[in-house]
């Protein structure tokens, strides 16, 4: 018999360093574009003949491996973990619901400052980051993604009720939750000024340049740092942190190019040198860094570790990432010259983020999204 475990299960079970193989059976483009860390392929569908010698071939796994076969809903994979446990294979496991489910985890980092605490929710198979934040029982939210169920488990974690939700721009890699959330629990939607120019056509709350909202008696202060889009917003928590969605990042910029198009880059990229050096790169050095994206390749690895904050600080920054030493024409030449490959579905996901599209069920948002992250700009290391 073969086991069915949840994609909740199975990131459990990888952080504990239990050795374990994931056979992946989606095909080429499915894998190469998008993959669990260190899987193997092997192309499989429910009405193949299973031929165990090619398996071990391909796959060089015996009888006693420990096996998690993977597939894009958990169906393929299922009916190969049953072929597999009927060949002698003792220890297999099928993912419910495949890399759909895989898309929706969800690691909850606790973050504590001396006027606040933050729940940072680290959607680990694309990368996104979303914040709850919490100080004298109440919570802001900032950049929910459409799985508000996880930051409202978040608040409740810190016996915090959420009055605020916020989101930093249009997102284009994956559907924001932050209008749903607001609708669920009646509280206010925030989004910067400049969105009316980006034809949003629901009703939210317009914040100027420096207009602060209080929640539990802690400031948060609009900052506008336009050039990942146009009407891109930081957020300054009291005088510890700052949200900086697609702005800046722990180790690179935000892409410029989604908004404004492959022929203009050059527009986003010089009013993101404005909002770095004029705006971010202004606060103090101590100021922590929390930005909207953290890196995941199509090959499933990443730089950060899974369940520590992603975080810096402005100091840090300031003297470690060298194009911020650039001078403008240096900056923009550098952060255009190489155009990274685009989210998968980026302008309908624009549309249903800025009210102009809808999303006709569970399964089509979950489809729109499928895949990494593709919001930092690609620079040559020289």
């Amino acid at each position: 018999m073969y086991q069915t475990i949840s994609a909740e299960q199975f990131r459990d079970r990888l952080e504990t360093g239990e050795q374990l193989t994931v056979i992946d059976t989606r095909g080429d483009e499915s894998f190469e574009s998008w993959r669990i860390a260190d899987s193997i392929q092997y192309f499989y569908k429910p009405f193949f003949e299973f031929d165990l010698a090619d398996f071990k071939a391909e796959t060089g796994l015996e009888p006693d491996d420990p096996i998690v076969t993977m597939c894009a809903k958990g169906k393929a994979s299922e009916d190969l973990a049953a072929e597999l446990a009927d060949e002698g294979y003792e220890n297999v496991a099928v993912v419910e619901n495949g890399m759909r489910a895989w898309s929706g985890v969800y690691d909850h980092v606790s973050i504590e400052y001396n006027e606040f605490t933050v729940i940072q929710l680290q959607r680990r198979a694309k990368g996104c980051l979303g914040y709850v934040i919490a100080s004298d029982g109440e919570a802001a939210v900032i950049d929910a993604t459409q799985h508000t169920a996880e930051f409202r488990e978040a608040a409740d974690t810190l016996d915090s009720e959420i009055v605020a939700v916020f989101d930093t721009h249009v997102h284009a890699d994956h559907i924001s939750g932050g209008r749903k959330l607001a609708a669920e629990i009646d509280a206010p939607y925030y989004l910067g000024a400049g969105a009316v120019d980006r034809g949003v056509s629901y009703a939210y709350e317009a914040l100027e340049a420096n207009e602060v909202v209080s929640v539990g008696g802690l400031e948060i202060k609009a900052l506008e740092t336009p050039g990942h889009t146009s009407e891109m917003v930081s957020y300054l928590i009291g005088h510890e942190a700052v949200l900086t969605g697609d702005t800046i990042f722990v180790d690179s910029l935000g892409r410029t190019e989604l908004q404004f198009g492959d022929g203009d880059a050059t527009t986003g990229a010089d009013l993101l040198y404005e909002s770095l050096h004029r705006t971010l790169m202004a606060e103090p050095d101590s100021v922590n860094v929390l930005p909207g994206h953290f890196s995941v390749a199509n090959d499933g690895t990443t730089t950060i570790t899974p369940g520590e904050p992603v975080d810096t600080t402005i100091g840090l920054l300031r003297t470690g990432l060298e194009l911020l030493d650039a001078d403008r024409e240096t900056f923009v030449s550098a952060l255009t010259a190489r155009l990274p490959e685009k989210p998968p579905n980026y302008e309908q996901v624009i549309g249903i983020n800025s009210g102009q599209e809808t999303v006709e069920s569970d399964q089509q948002a979950i489809e729109l999204e499928l895949g990494p992250n593709r919001c930092a700009a690609e620079v040559d290391a020289d």
